[in-house]
């Protein structure tokens, strides 16, 4: 009988352990299913982005290890959400379309939304608004403004290809006069060696490069354009909805304010020089 009872007990002991270990939540998974604005029970989110843009993702050269704005709000939102991010990393060229086939199932780099976007994929709400503005050499005295640009044939203006940037550039000039770059370090670069003589770049990305070449490049004239930031999904994605409450939320409680400040103000100051080549570096 007391072997039963033995046998009785360790079963149930048994079965209360398999029960607490399957109860339990992957490592990686953040937040928990009581405090979620939508449980996602755990779901593992596939987030595209270059780390090679500041401030919004980056893997810092003396530690190894990635940060910036587009990690801190993702993982604050797989905290709101439960939900386990899984940081994947791509570059730009291509990345929007690679969302739209399914590839990844969000991306964070920055992407300004836009209505012919909107046709491949779908966007969260706005999270903050960026100017973009023109980047010189520091020596630079015929461009206060594009209109320098624009009345001045022989100025050659530069741009990272597939952005808002570039169609900024071509509202302004025909595209014989715009030189496309692959990667704005690219277009920096060119901008340097004088290949150009002005590109156009969100005013945030253009801080940092001032910051890594202050005495080589400086910002100048007023904002061509105040674009809003979102991050995108597959058409039809379930995401687009708990994603846009825990943004909502984080607006609400002001982690987003707060966040914001740290990464667009002056308190930043990575640098390009400090960061890795991320989905650039050599293969």
């Amino acid at each position: 009988m007391k072997k039963l009872l033995l046998s009785i007990s360790l079963l149930v002991l048994a079965t209360l352990v398999l029960v607490a270990c399957g109860s339990a939540d992957p490592e990686n998974c953040l937040g928990t299913a009581k405090d979620a604005v939508v449980d996602l029970e755990c779901r593992e989110i596939t987030i595209a982005m270059e780390n090679a843009y500041l401030p919004f993702n980056y893997i810092e050269l003396t530690t190894g290890e990635p940060g910036g704005w587009d990690y801190e709000a993702w993982d604050e939102i797989c905290t709101r959400l439960h939900c386990t991010p899984v940081y994947t990393e791509a570059s730009w060229e291509g990345m929007i379309q690679a969302v739209a086939d399914g590839q990844f199932d969000a991306a964070a780099d920055g992407i300004t939304i836009k209505e012919d976007r909107a046709k491949l994929v779908d966007f969260s709400i706005g999270y903050i608004s960026l100017e973009q503005r023109l980047l010189v050499r520091t020596d630079e005295t015929r461009i206060n403004s594009i209109d320098d640009i624009v009345n001045d044939e022989s100025l050659k203006l530069g741009t990272q290809s597939g952005t808002t940037n570039y169609e900024t550039a071509k509202n302004y000039l025909p595209e014989e006069r715009i030189s496309a770059f692959e990667t704005f370090p690219f277009a920096i670069q060119a901008l340097i060696g004088g290949d150009v003589d002005a590109i156009i770049i969100d005013d945030v990305a253009g801080q940092g490069y001032v910051g890594e070449n202050a005495d080589s490049v400086k910002l100048v004239g007023d904002s061509m354009s105040s674009d809003y930031l979102g991050f995108i999904f597959p058409k039809g994605s379930d995401l687009v909805d708990p994603v846009n409450q825990a943004l909502e939320a984080m607006m609400a409680d002001g982690f987003l304010a707060e966040l914001n400040t740290r990464y667009f103000g002056d308190s930043f100051t990575l640098t390009y020089d400090d960061i890795g080549p991320g989905a650039y570096g050599e293969e």
